[in-house]
């Protein structure tokens, strides 16, 4: 039996070598990556290979034939669709959640695996800044605010959460973290970020990167170079030194890939140097790939690649920019829709672009293609993914995320935690029922705002009112829409008629006519029509307005000036000489039905054309009535808690960095009550408070919370948590500071303004706790550092306050002497340790050379041998102990 057993297995197993023998190599798992990758680049058609550089949201849709030829990655829609997987059409639920993702990605995937002449797989890939964006994820707080908890292990607990969550359904490739600096906090972006700082954001960045790298999903770090500039813009053309890039932005994204192994990188929208990021050889051959060493792809941001056409105007067309983009360095075009490939397909096959360009790229995306498995195991794991819907498992942690990144600014004559006498409490502001969760988030799972949180917490001890009072915007001017614009006299054709003219007098040399809805028009990148140059036209708008109420209005015409308004055939705003981009009012009397000639005329002489026709009625303004039921609650509560915020987002950048709308009069109209005044601040950035901070008793960042906002808030308030977050930004007093960065190079910003200190309002590493703590026992283990070993600092926290807390303690170091100015201090080590009351516990740091180091100026990173002083605080500006270290190489 045993001889029958043994003769079996060997004809088995010489039925599956055959089987083997017969796979194409690339079909083959046991050959190795790199021989699959060859094998299959040599049996694809060019077409085939531009495929495998093409992505783009949304799924094969009712033509799955429209992807023969395979493709690098779909952003999966969530939608409810029909989804062509060959024959087989499948509908899915509108409330998407983790098992129908995973479904929908298998079917997809099937097709490709199946349908296709080579069977390539798909990459499903999404945004997960901090969370999945995806229904049933969990929405963790914003970036910004776990940068504040200065705790890489509670970041490596959030991004493995994320991680799970974002496997589970499928999704393979995320373009995610934001590695960029936030060097100038008017940056709308800033949210998206870990700070101001290069250290602070690298290592809060790997703890973020191992989870899904070693969760075998790639990350995509971006965005590929320095993506704000003057002014806080948003990819704003940068003009900076190799050796200044080296210093700040380049070090989060050369850990990213040599330290922890990041597979794709996303360049930024902007230039660098000259040259368009998605299309610069000394960026992305010469410093990422062949100086960095790396080996993974490359990808553009979503529409990035035509920029040096439309944007740069350092390429005559599309397929001339997608030529310039893969020949400088970038491998996979990301776009918007289908239709896009082909303004980029044709230098792929016409030969523009060297054969060996192409197969380079090919062969980048492949190999991490083969690294997933999805050759060899490509669809999910359904089961898996069942046990991921409307699951809780991560709220504990989004709480307890929450509560690490809140950072305590102000608390005189300690009125947090809240106490016990206060009965009654009064919260005002709708960030307090708005529960805004920032920038690229998911719906989130179960979100709790901050003004039920407190209910909950308040737990009918006390009593817990609400008032809205202001929010983040006062606009009450509405768009003039369709349904009260008509093109002719007897109403009975809605919107309004445009004529496109390309003279800069309308009635000359007409070019266009068409009917729009309403009028809201921007030409940024290309004019009303082919015809028309971009920075020299005039559009006439002509029709009939109609109100559906009688009273009396205010019209406004908004946009980069140089329009005109007329009514019943009068003018009565007049704004044709082109100064700025504005808002012009003129108030008129209306009545219902009635149907008055209209005509609006704009001329744009320079480009970047903006129009818009806005209205309001005029009644008892409803603010006004907020405010005065805000502070009449106000009176009659023993605490106040105002929630109030701010507006950003991409290319959401702000000039003003004070609480926008009503929000600053609210405060100070509480405040003047007399009664005990707590502020939340909800965003993403730096918060300037020069009119009201002295008026109110404690101040409080939390950031965009996440999904467990309320609970955290709560938890915070009440004292059931400490708070030890720390600022990962400077906060300045004012924008004139701008920019304002704690690691400058040492000229000014002391006192280099007549009317006002350099200094911050509230310096980086900043925070406040329940408790206080004392900084003491500096030791080295030497005195001289020579070479490439390295010393142990130690110092003692001792909690001499009577509450358990956390302290961060930070560890600065400045080169007393160097060929090169460098930094006054540079965040070179952070620890955030638990002290119970009373305990005193030693923290060590250790110092290596690296850590020493500067960038001279033949641009080498270098040691030099001098004296450096080391400087340990609770930020960058409380530093209690100090001692120098001499470096010997």
């Amino acid at each position: 039996m045993r001889v029958f057993l043994i003769i079996g297995f060997f004809f088995f197993c010489l039925i599956e070598l055959a089987n083997a023998q017969q796979l194409p190599i690339y079909k083959n798992s046991a050959y190795t990556t790199e021989q699959r990758v060859a094998d299959l680049i040599k049996r694809m058609t060019p077409t085939e290979k531009f495929w495998q550089l093409f992505m783009i949201p949304g799924d094969l849709g009712t033509n799955p034939g429209l992807y023969k030829n395979g493709i690098f990655g779909f952003q999966v829609s969530a939608a409810s669709a029909q989804v062509g997987v060959g024959a087989q059409l499948m509908n899915y639920n509108t409330q998407e959640n983790a098992l129908l993702l995973a479904q929908k990605i298998n079917q997809i995937q099937r097709y490709f695996i199946n349908e296709t002449r080579l069977g390539i797989p798909f990459i499903p890939f999404d945004e997960a800044l901090h969370g999945l964006v995806r229904n049933g994820a969990t929405a963790f707080p914003q970036s910004i605010a776990l940068a504040a908890s200065f705790d890489t292990s509670l970041m490596l607990a959030v991004s493995t959460a994320i991680a799970n969550e974002t496997k589970a359904r499928g999704i393979r490739d995320i373009l995610s973290p934001v590695l960029n600096i936030a060097t100038d906090v008017r940056w709308g972006r800033t949210e998206e970020t870990y700070g101001e700082d290069p250290f602070l954001v690298t290592q809060m960045a790997a703890a973020y990167l191992r989870s899904f790298e070693t969760a075998g999903i790639v990350t995509t770090p971006k965005h590929f170079i320095a993506n704000v500039g003057d002014g806080g813009r948003d990819s704003y053309p940068i003009h900076l030194s190799e050796s200044f890039l080296n210093e700040i932005h380049l070090p989060p994204f050369k850990h990213a890939v040599q330290q922890v192994g990041a597979r794709s990188i996303m360049t930024s929208y902007n230039s660098v140097n000259g040259s368009a990021s998605s299309a610069n050889n000394w960026l992305l051959n010469k410093k990422l790939k062949l100086e960095w060493g790396f080996k993974g792809f490359v990808i553009s941001d979503a529409g990035a690649v035509g920029g040096t056409t439309v944007l740069h105007h350092t390429t005559k067309d599309y397929p001339e920019s997608g030529a310039a983009a893969l020949i400088n360095g970038l491998d996979v075009i990301f776009q918007t829709n289908y239709e896009h490939y082909q303004l980029f397909i044709p230098p792929f096959l016409d030969g523009t672009i060297p054969q060996a360009r192409i197969d380079d790229a090919v062969s980048r995306v492949l190999r991490v293609k083969f690294q997933l498995g999805l050759f060899d195991q490509p669809y999910v794991d359904e089961t898996n993914a069942a046990k991921w819907v409307n699951t809780h498992l991560h709220k504990s942690l989004a709480k307890s995320a929450a509560v690490k990144g809140t950072v305590l600014l102000k608390n005189s004559n300690n009125v947090l935690p809240l106490k016990s006498s206060f009965k009654k409490i009064g919260v005002f502001g709708k960030d307090a029922v708005a529960a805004r969760l920032g920038g690229y988030s998911g719906p989130g799972n179960g979100i709790v705002n901050i003004l039920d949180g407190i209910k909950k917490r308040a737990n009918h001890l006390q009593e817990v009112f609400y008032a809205e009072g202001a929010g983040i915007t006062s606009e009450t001017f509405k768009l003039v829409s369709s349904s009260n614009l008509f093109s002719d006299a007897t109403l009975k054709n809605k919107g309004i008629t445009a004529e496109y003219f390309s003279s800069l007098e309308p009635g000359e040399s007409l070019k266009k006519t068409r009917t729009v809805n309403d009028i809201n028009e921007s030409y940024t990148f290309m004019s009303p029509d082919s015809n028309i140059a971009l920075d020299h036209y005039s559009i006439r708008y002509s029709g009939f307005l109609t109100p559906n109420k009688t009273g009396d209005y205010e019209l406004a015409l908004e946009g980069n000036d140089g329009y005109r308004l007329y009514l019943n055939g009068q003018l009565i705003i007049n704004q044709w000489a082109k100064i700025s981009h504005r808002r012009a009012t003129t108030k008129v009397y209306l009545e219902k039905g009635k149907s008055y000639p209209l005509k609006v005329e704009f001329v744009e002489s320079k480009g970047n054309g903006k129009i818009k026709f806005l209205w309001k009625q005029v009644l008892l303004d409803s603010a006004e009535i907020k405010m005065k039921e805000a502070v009449e609650l106000a009176k009659k509560v023993d605490i106040n808690i105002i929630v109030a915020g701010i507006h950003e987002g991409e290319f959401q950048d702000r000039s003003s960095l004070s609480l926008p709308g009503n929000q600053e009069a609210l405060i100070q109209s509480i405040a003047a009550t007399g009664k005990p005044v707590v502020v939340l601040l909800v965003g993403g950035s730096a918060i300037t408070m020069q009119k009201w901070m002295d008026k109110v008793n404690g101040i409080m960042m939390v950031w965009y919370p996440g999904e467990e906002a309320g609970n955290a808030v709560a938890a915070l308030l009440y004292g059931d948590e400490n708070p030890a977050g720390r600022l990962p930004i400077s906060f300045p007093q004012t924008e004139g500071q701008l920019p304002l960065v704690y690691n400058h190079k040492p000229t000014g910003r002391g006192d280099d303004y007549h009317d006002l200190s350099g200094e911050p309002l509230f310096p980086f590493g900043y925070g406040l706790s329940y408790t206080q703590f004392k900084y003491s026992n500096l030791v080295f283990s030497k005195d001289t550092l020579q070479g490439m070993a390295s010393i142990k600092v130690k110092a003692d926290i001792t909690n001499i306050g009577d509450k358990m807390g956390e302290e961060v303690v930070q560890l600065y170091i400045r080169d007393e002497l160097s060929s090169v100015a460098t930094p006054i201090q540079s965040l070179k080590g952070f620890n955030r340790v638990l002290i119970a009351p009373g305990q005193t516990k030693t923290v060590e740091f250790e110092i290596n050379a690296l850590m020493l180091s500067l960038i001279n100026e033949t641009g080498e990173l270098v040691t030099e041998q001098g004296t450096f002083r080391i400087m340990i605080g609770s930020n960058s500006k409380s530093l209690f102990l100090k001692k120098n270290l001499f470096y010997k190489p």
